[in-house]
């Protein structure tokens, strides 16, 4: 009887791992969508957009530029020349191909601080 009752849980192991294992189903594999690498808008940034954007206009002696998370355009406060005050607004805006930060609006912000809107 002890013989019966060792045997029988190694027969029923056995019985257990005979079947085979069920074929892998194929993935849908999707392509991430990508990520846009525009570099965080900070004062160097602005200032250099600002300058590119602005010609003949004070250069840019302080900026602080806000991102709301998800949001898609940059708000900046900034001071001119000797100011150290963030007296200007301006709004930062991907380009068409998304590769860099415009100003959006430039015309009416240049024409504000006396400058020509390349």
């Amino acid at each position: 009887m002890k013989k019966l009752a060792l045997i029988l849980p190694i027969a029923l192991l056995a019985a257990c791992g005979e079947e085979p294992a069920p074929e892998p189903v194929p993935t849908e594999t999707v392509a991430p969508e990508p990520v846009s690498t525009l570099p965080a808008p900070d004062q160097a940034l602005f200032t250099e957009v600002f300058a590119e954007t602005c010609e003949g206009a004070e250069p840019v002696n302080t900026a602080v530029c806000r991102r709301a998370m998800g949001a898609d355009e940059v708000a900046c406060e900034f001071g001119l020349g000797e100011d150290t005050y963030l007296r200007h607004d301006a709004t930062l805006a991907a380009n068409a191909d998304n590769t860099g930060w415009m100003i959006k609006d430039a015309e009416a912000i240049c024409a504000q601080h006396g400058a020509h809107h390349n």
